[in-house]
């Protein structure tokens, strides 16, 4: 899972969702259903999550949409699974080098002899 966000200290919730591929709806949902992420709301109620609840949603995102895991499931596993976010971590870093790796050989295979 590649999320293109830039860098920097807060973010809107159309970005955040764009940037997962889903409906911002989800993302407040999951708020309401995860205690461990936090955004930060202006008087407004506009909700502006920081790099900490990017990583937090990640871990989410893994667990339900791409291992399948209920909702209680995600939940629990969140809770007896100290390593979820270095598994996370780790898959991340393997995507972006598998990715770097395809450039790679697409270069290759496009270079005339």
């Amino acid at each position: 899972m590649k999320v293109n966000l830039p860098d920097k200290l807060y973010y809107s919730i159309g970005e955040v969702a764009k940037a997962f591929d889903v409906n911002a709806s989800l993302i407040r949902y999951w708020e309401q259903e995860f205690p461990i992420i936090k955004p930060k709301k202006n008087k407004k109620g506009n909700r502006y999550f920081t790099p900490e609840d990017i990583k937090n949603l990640k871990i989410i995102y893994h667990l339900v949409k791409e291992k399948g895991y209920t909702l209680d499931g995600a939940r629990i596993a969140l809770t007896t699974n100290s390593k979820i976010s270095e598994t996370v971590s780790m898959i991340d870093r393997l995507e972006f080098v598998k990715a770097e790796l395809q450039k790679l050989k697409e270069s290759l295979v496009e270079r005339p002899e």
